[in-house]
């Protein structure tokens, strides 16, 4: 996969909020999510042209608007792209790729979403999912309808508003599923590779179920249990779902959601303390997934 050249000075997330005056409302930088940084913007805009030239980034950089329509052209790889940019819409830029923007201006006050991928990421992504990255390079897209993005995007938005309530192993299965999803529908090429390790082992299997098991009121990391069994998180959630049929997340809040279960029937604990022990952030998070799993509430099963 082509990284972005370190012979040049790279714009990083902070430095480029700073150059087009976004100050977040919402930030996930202080939330410790692995590879990626989810900001939501908002900010008045004026009439008057106003044009910015941008060096080339240091991460790839998702923009999804999420207020009034406004018009937006955008030039990249000497291209020049026009459009309305409105909700359902969304624009990449690649790392590594200068770009120029200039928008006629208008008396509005914008709102947006703006994510952030770190091209190591994407790479072990790629990697994990058995994509040639030697051929493999994100693309620009320039105000594109795609329903499947905006749900992942607007799913990543909910758990920012929400400081993250479903933990970090949540917020990675969703980062996942979108650096997949633009790999496969915005990259120049995408070929499966062969791969001789294209198995978790039973013990290997055996080790991180056990690691969960025994950590479930943590805050639980890919990174975290991949590391019981010494390979990549996102080559271990490939393998993982391959080997059980669903992700490390879902796991962990089906096993979550079983062990509150039997503290229902078998404890006199309050339902709020149970939740707090099996790993959920509160008791309403509890009774979420609970009803999800088993079609009841946790007072139902008490």
């Amino acid at each position: 996969m082509q990284n972005a050249n370190s012979e040049f000075v790279l714009l990083r997330p902070l430095e480029l909020s700073q150059r087009l005056n976004r100050t977040p409302v919402l930030s996930s930088r202080q939330m410790g999510w692995n590879g990626i940084l989810v900001e939501q913007h908002q900010y008045f805009s004026t009439p008057g042209k106003e044009e910015k030239e941008l060096p080339a980034l240091s991460d790839h950089w998702l923009i999804l608007p999420l207020g009034h329509p406004s018009y937006l052209s955008q030039k990249s790889d000497d291209r020049l792209h026009e459009s309305m940019f409105q909700k359902g819409d969304s624009l990449l830029v690649p790392a590594g790729r200068p770009s120029y923007w200039c928008c006629p201006g208008s008396e509005s006050f914008q709102t947006e979403l703006s994510i952030h991928l770190q091209p190591e990421l994407v790479e072990q992504v790629a990697q994990a999912s058995e994509m040639d990255t030697e051929r493999l390079n994100l693309i620009n897209h320039f105000c594109k309808q795609d329903l499947n993005l905006q749900h992942i995007a607007m799913l990543l938005l909910a758990e920012l508003r929400s400081d993250g309530m479903m933990g970090r192993l949540y917020v990675e299965s969703l980062t996942q599923a979108l650096v997949i999803h633009l790999l496969r529908h915005y990259s120049e090429v995408a070929q499966t590779k062969t791969s001789e390790n294209r198995n978790l082992t039973r013990t290997q299997l055996q080790q991180a179920i056990d690691y969960i098991h025994a950590h479930l009121d943590r805050d639980l990391s890919l990174v975290q249990i991949a590391q019981v069994i010494n390979i990549s998180p996102t080559y271990f959630a490939s393998l993982f779902k391959r080997a059980t049929g669903i992700s490390p997340h879902q796991y962990v809040i089906q096993q979550r959601v079983e062990r509150a279960k039997m503290m229902l029937l078998k404890t006199d604990l309050s339902i709020s303390d149970i939740a707090l022990q099996v790993g959920f952030s509160s008791q309403s998070h509890l009774t979420q997934q609970f009803k999800r799993f088993t079609g009841m509430t946790p007072k139902q099963v008490r």
